[in-house]
């Protein structure tokens, strides 16, 4: 029998309606016909490639320390920090601007959440319908949609157990506190505003997730989908600093723990193929990889 009319069935069960409409929309947006064949990276039959341990696990390491060492050791948060708030004319002029907050801030978070959304439906609908589009895409949906939630909430808990306080708060910069650094010890009756690492920016940096996804399901799409996880994190984090709500360090730090959550999961998933699947984790040397 062949394979076309039998995916031109599945593809009219994936439903009717505007909620078959917008799953239908959205897969093709993902997968095209080439997704059919058996060889479709993301199906069980097959393994996303290896990934390149030196270029995922230690280039970022490194630039995180270099980049910890510059603004946090070597004060380049307070430098910044004080060229835009003289840049602004001594105060925070975009604090309350409708771009930084309303668009930036409160618009990115919900477009943030209302991605969530889609990624769960996908998710759902792979799980629950015979559409082999979707079917073939499930569990890297639920990893990208885990990578999401998880780290969000890791950043979550770490912002409130973190001593640092924002630039906003800071006597230097129009506030009342004085400037503790990350590592330096508060003094017993000073509470912590909690402001490290970048919340906001989190909501961008979590769909770093995207690139394992990509790895997954349609690799030649793995750099554009970095470049769009990215590009989110750095319009969200330059926005807040633009308020006067994080140092730039706070934003790498969080885009670094963003990273690393996305990388652990995408290598749990992959492992948990058995031995075929843990030959497709990290590869460190003689292999072909990304």
């Amino acid at each position: 029998m062949s394979a076309r009319p039998l995916v031109r069935r599945r593809w009219a069960e994936a439903g009717s309606g505007f909620s078959g409409w917008v799953t239908k929309r959205a897969a093709s947006a993902v997968f095209d016909k080439a997704a059919y064949r058996p060889a479709l990276v993301a199906d069980q039959a097959a393994v996303p490639p290896a990934l390149n341990g030196w270029t995922h696990v230690v280039l970022p390491l490194l630039m995180l320390a270099y980049a910890s060492a510059v603004l946090i050791g070597a004060d380049g948060d307070r430098h910044l920090a004080s060229w835009l708030y003289g840049l602004e004319g001594g105060h925070w002029a975009m604090k309350q601007a409708w771009l930084t907050e309303g668009l930036i801030h409160r618009g990115g978070r919900a477009l943030s959440g209302l991605a969530s959304l889609a990624v769960g439906l996908l998710m759902l609908r792979g799980f629950c319908a015979r559409h082999s589009r979707l079917r073939a895409a499930r569990w890297p949906l639920l990893r990208l949609l885990a990578s999401v939630a998880l780290a969000t909430g890791v950043i979550s808990l770490i912002k409130q157990h973190s001593g640092m306080d924002c630039p906003w708060d800071l006597s230097q910069y129009g506030g009342l506190r004085p400037y503790y650094s990350l590592f330096a010890s508060r003094p017993a009756g000073l509470r912590a505003s909690g402001c490290f690492p970048a919340g906001h920016a989190s909501a961008g940096y979590a769909w770093l997730g995207l690139y394992c996804f990509a790895v997954s399901v349609r690799p030649r799409w793995a750099s554009r989908a970095l470049a769009l996880a990215l590009g989110a994190g750095l319009v969200f984090g330059i926005g807040q600093q633009l308020r006067g709500a994080h140092f730039l360090s706070h934003d790498v730090w969080t885009a670094a723990i963003c990273w690393f959550v996305a990388l652990g999961i995408h290598l749990l998933g992959v492992a948990a193929r058995g031995p075929a699947g843990r030959v497709a984790g990290l590869a460190w040397s003689g292999r072909r990889t990304r």
